[in-house]
């Protein structure tokens, strides 16, 4: 595992995502004002209370109270760790992930993803020059692809033979091991190994980050398995990973929709034809890791499947799975193609305007859903519309609480002909058991703040109040929650001042101040004050905390004199302390 991702690298990232963009591709937003609103995706709400702020760079939901970042959202949205919502970000900024040192407390893969890498190219040099290579070209060219999608997608060629690979890297025991813990060569038997691809078409499989992860290969000429995939390995998990999933990425800007298909040559032969947008699972049935993955992506997701009975059993299982997915702003439909046919042959047979045609027209998962529950009962008869509604609610119960859910119930009560309410599920009673409970306001206006979380707020709202002068700077030595933090804060916004609040607020992420942190600015906008006078509150907060500070010194020190036990340097702090509060008394009464 790499090291610590250093402070500096994650004010640029946030430096750089706009969080209004980042959420509007997951939940739309609508403008209000200066912010921009939503119902909340954690809660169930009819009227909108979720907020997210341009000016902020933060989120915030008055109904739930959920809030945070641009990597707070997608850590509760997406239900992603730090390390991988920073990695998501990067990869939308186009950066890569820097680190600081080494973590010992887990593996470090980078070896694996080298491994990976060499025999990637490896293998794109054999499709170059090996002299059996021609066949493998021919293939390609055949099913019509182009040197150039070849190259984008790092297509190559393993050469016949037991061993060549094991030959080109596997010259020292630790590169043989690497070979081996990545599923490139086969586990030891008597004493010896052999490559695992031989002789196929190879296509390198890429995490989001651009990493070679493992391999598809298509066998040329007769035997079995045609496709043959790396296996399960620390870095590689099929039912995690989408093939051209990163390289949809790359090809294209903004990621309108994703269609899901079955093969890598599907996908291929669709980027051939201008369809950058294709991905495929590998070998397995969608699971709910590859939807969190395509949701994150992109808000439309369409599932292509051979017109047989088994494209149309795997087509249910994939609804199945996308049920509880299916958050409010998320689409998922589902096309079937004429038997007989799959991706590659039919694009290359009518063309791309043809083929996005029947992607337009592709089934919503709402009329897969019915129409494939009603061929199962009799319409005609109550107690087929009955059956109707016994078959839908187990699956209607698997949707998230939100509007598309209530819609489903309500479609499901048209269609048996009786009030939502008779179905015996409400929709706003169920959903995820990821979804937040509303929190009840107290009563009564605006809450007394103390000195210590006023400037912590003031600071919040307005970093560069750390630029004024001549600030009080006694209140550091007053022993009181927030006294640490506040300090902390302050240094960063005197140091750093071209820091925003949410950057500041990340540096705390990992320690018990930061719910703390997100809390206070979350509830910043209720401090009344207008911005030509945060600077005199904010001195005022501090030089509160210098009175608290003499005060908690002066019962300190009169203790001490009661006992006999302070020295004659305490005795004339006491009197000091003892004039100050005197002559600040005398001010206030004459001021009055």
């Amino acid at each position: 595992m790499a090291g610590k991702i250093p402070a500096h690298f994650i004010d640029e990232l946030l430096n750089r995502i706009d969080i209004v963009d980042l959420i509007n591709s997951r939940v739309p937003l609508k403008k209000a004002g200066k912010d921009y609103q939503a119902c909340c995706p954690f809660h169930n709400e009819k009227t909108p209370s979720f907020t997210v702020s341009r000016e902020k760079q933060f989120y915030h939901c008055f109904g739930c109270g959920a809030h945070g970042t641009a990597i707070g959202f997608l850590m509760e949205y997406d239900n992603l760790g730090f390390v991988d919502s920073i990695e998501e970000l990067a990869s939308k900024a186009g950066l890569e992930v820097p680190r600081e040192g080494r973590d010992e407390s887990g593996p470090d893969y980078r070896p694996l993803y080298a491994s990976l890498e060499k025999a990637a190219r490896y293998y794109q040099w054999q499709l170059r020059k090996h002299p059996d290579a021609g066949k493998a070209i021919n293939y390609l060219k055949q099913r019509g692809l182009t040197g150039e999608i070849s190259v984008d997608y790092g297509i190559g060629y393993a050469p016949p033979g037991w061993d060549n690979l094991i030959r080109h890297m596997g010259q020292t025991p630790e590169a043989l091991e690497q070979l081996r813990v990545t599923g490139m060569i086969s586990e030891p038997e008597a004493d010896k190994c052999y490559d695992r691809f031989r002789e196929r078409i190879m296509f390198p499989i890429r995490n989001h980050r651009g990493h070679t992860i493992g391999f598809g290969g298509r066998l040329l000429g007769d035997g079995k398995p045609k496709y043959l995939n790396s296996p399960e390995t620390p870095v590689f998990h099929k039912g995690r990973e989408l093939y051209g999933l990163y390289e949809a990425r790359k090809a294209l800007r903004k990621i309108e929709r994703l269609l899901v298909v079955e093969g890598y040559m599907d996908v291929v032969a669709l980027a051939q034809f201008g369809i950058r947008y294709a991905v495929a699972t590998l070998g397995t049935a969608t699971t709910p890791e590859h939807l969190e993955r395509l949701f994150r992506t992109t808000s439309e997701v369409i599932f292509c499947f051979d017109g047989d009975r088994a494209g149309s059993e795997a087509g249910w299982k994939a609804l199945e799975t996308a049920l509880p997915q299916m958050r409010d702003g998320r689409e998922a439909r589902f096309l079937f193609l004429p038997n007989g046919e799959d991706p590659d042959s039919l694009i290359r047979k009518e063309g791309r305007e043809q083929f996005e045609q029947r992607i337009a027209q592709a089934t919503p998962l709402s009329s897969f859903l019915f129409d494939k529950l009603e061929e199962e009962v009799d319409m005609t008869s109550l107690g087929g519309r009955a059956r109707l509604a016994e078959l839908a609610k187990p699956l209607l119960v698997k949707l998230p609480g939100g509007l598309f859910r209530e819609m489903m119930y309500q479609r499901l009560a048209q269609k048996v002909g009786v009030a939502t309410e008779q179905l015996g599920a409400q929709p706003q009673d169920q959903g995820s058991n990821r979804r937040r409970q509303p929190v009840r306001k107290k009563a009564g206006a605006q809450q007394m703040l103390s000195p210590v979380r006023r400037a912590i707020t003031l600071l919040l709202l307005k970093p560069e109040l750390g630029q004024l002068t001549d600030l009080p700077s006694q209140w550091r030595d007053y022993q009181a929650p927030g006294i640490d933090l506040l300090s902390q804060l302050l240094e960063i916004a005197q140091n750093q001042p071209n820091l925003r609040t949410a950057q500041i607020i990340e540096r705390w992420r990992a320690t018990p101040e930061y719910h703390h942190l997100e809390k206070i600015w979350s509830t910043a906008t209720e401090l009344p004050t207008p911005e030509e006078g945060m600077e005199t509150e904010f001195r005022g907060a501090l030089q509160r905390l210098v009175e608290q500070q003499h005060e908690q010194e002066t019962t300190q020190l009169l203790e001490r004199v009661s006992t006999g036990d302070a020295s004659e340097q305490e005795k004339q702090r006491l009197r000091q302390l003892l004039s100050e509060k005197q002559k600040f008394a005398d001010s206030h009464r004459h001021s009055d």
